[in-house]
């Protein structure tokens, strides 16, 4: 059965919000050391998987509008809040985890002002690429036989994610700039 576009008490919310609210408990579950953690990659496998399940749930019922702020926003605390804590545990470095935020925060503060004005900004697939490439760098940073015998895993998709963030960030700030010329093209 669809749902009201304005509804918030929906399935797919109340996974997005599960997410959020378990986010903290991952974070905290993060080891103090460099060698992972079962538990904590497991964790993170379900959460990173759960943002998969109320993508499905909201395709199936329908979408919302509270969904599509609500959804990049647990995408955003879920990725940057693991990141910055393997930064606090001498993990990652925090020169790759802040272009990473820095683009972030951009793009999300971009969709807010383009939704203002009715423009919906779907990720694109290299925006996707990025955010599994983000998921892969945490998991394997947490996963016990990667964190210390496979750095270079999980480096590599750490600096990957680093590439496709600033590509597509790029792309994004591009697509805006060709769209505010069209619009002032025929405003003239």
């Amino acid at each position: 059965m669809p749902v009201d576009p304005n509804a918030i008490a929906t399935w797919a919310n109340a996974v997005t919000v599960g997410r959020l609210l378990v986010s903290p408990l991952l974070f905290a579950v993060i080891p103090e050391d460099q060698g992972g953690s079962w538990f904590a990659v497991t964790l993170w496998f379900v959460l990173c998987a759960s943002d998969g399940i109320d993508g499905f749930l909201a395709r199936r019922h329908g979408t919302t509008r509270s969904g599509a702020f609500l959804d990049p926003l647990a995408d955003k605390v879920l990725v940057l809040g693991a990141m910055f804590t393997l930064v606090s545990r001498g993990v990652f470095g925090i020169i790759p985890v802040m272009i990473i935020a820095v683009r972030e925060v951009a793009i999300s503060i971009y969709r807010v002002f383009a939704g203002a004005k009715g423009v919906s900004v779907p990720a694109s697939p290299l925006a996707k690429a990025k955010t599994v490439s983000q998921q892969l760098a945490v998991a394997f940073a947490l996963a016990p036989p990667t964190a210390l015998d496979a750095r270079w895993l999980w480096l590599g998709f750490l600096w990957l994610a680093v590439a496709l963030t600033v590509i597509s960030g790029a792309q994004y700030f591009w697509r805006a700039r060709t769209a505010a010329r069209a619009g002032l093209a025929g405003a003239v």
